[in-house]
């Protein structure tokens, strides 16, 4: 081996240490950016969960006091029906956005209902259990492992 080969060729190992360094501290960079946005995202997600959840619990609540007030005065309201069915319908999108689509789909159900009551019969209705204390017993459920 010759000088001249023996110097370049340590200039060569030494640009390589060089690159690797930089790239081994860019590839780190990366990673800590990469977590720290991972954990951001999980932490949206959870709270967007949350939200949607909660929302369940809203609805439920909503729709209790409209069939109370339909029961009380006889007086059905078209209006307050189609909110309920939007409302419904825009938490089953939610929920099945986020993977919840056990509930979801209950969700799905209620929208549909409220837009054409006589779209299900009673017997599936019973079966899909779309009840209102059911939907936010679920949705309580669901807040408790979300929460954990």
């Amino acid at each position: 081996m010759t000088r001249a080969f023996l110097i370049k060729f340590t200039l060569l190992l030494n640009y390589i240490e060089i690159i690797t360094s930089k790239i081994l501290w860019e590839m780190l960079k990366h990673a800590k950016s990469w977590l720290t946005n991972l954990d951001r995202a999980s932490d949206d997600r959870k709270e967007h969960s949350v939200r949607a959840v909660r929302n369940v619990i809203i609805a439920s609540r909503e729709t209790a006091v409209y069939m109370r007030s339909m029961k009380d005065t006889g007086n059905q309201s078209h209006e307050t029906e189609a909110h309920l069915s939007i409302l419904w319908t825009e938490l089953s999108f939610a929920l099945q956005d986020i993977g919840i689509t056990k509930l979801a789909k209950r969700c799905q159900i209620k929208g549909m209902h409220w837009a054409n009551p006589n779209h299900y019969d009673e017997d599936f209705l019973q079966k899909a259990d779309v009840g209102l204390e059911r939907m936010e017993k679920l949705a309580n459920e669901i807040l408790v492992q979300i929460n954990r």
